[in-house]
């Protein structure tokens, strides 16, 4: 696990997400989980494939986030890894949020899972999916980017 300036400890993150969608706006949500699922995320064992989050009956959850059932759970009752798990958001933050979704066609993706203070949180970003050639010009400026930094490291060695 990665540890950030925050304080936080970053378990999993999404890198797919970054080149498949324009992120324009990330928001922090708290994440409820259940039984041994704090455990078996602390170990790294989460999948984000197909992950998203949806507004509905006013909550917001997060969906095909797939969490693996910690082994040595033992007396806990067995859970369903992709079930549906609710995202904590004050009532403001989720109203601008339905709104954007609903009139712009803005998708709520998850970029990554942390613990900050020993509370599981997700960073949810409110993103539009990227075209082919957008994917590719981004696949060019980081190329071109990492030749420069290449070039500018041997000169001043």
């Amino acid at each position: 696990m990665a540890r950030s300036a925050g304080g936080q400890k970053v378990v999993i993150r999404n890198r797919k997400a970054r080149h498949e969608f324009e992120i324009l706006d990330e928001l922090e949500t708290g994440l409820v989980l259940r039984g041994a699922e704090v455990k078996s995320l602390r170990t790294g064992k989460a999948n984000f494939t197909d992950a998203y989050a949806r507004i509905a009956d006013g909550e917001l959850w997060l969906h095909n986030l797939h969490i693996l059932p910690y082994k040595s759970a033992h007396g806990f009752e067995t859970l369903d890894p992709v079930r549906p798990r609710k995202l904590l958001l004050h009532r403001r933050e989720l109203e601008r949020l339905r709104v954007k979704v609903a009139e712009r066609g803005f998708a709520l993706i998850p970029l990554d899972i942390h613990f900050r203070h020993g509370f599981a949180k997700v960073t949810l970003a409110l993103a539009r999916g990227k075209k082919l050639h957008d994917k590719r010009q981004a696949l060019k400026r980081a190329d071109m980017k990492r030749e420069v930094d290449r070039a500018l490291g041997t000169d001043r060695s």
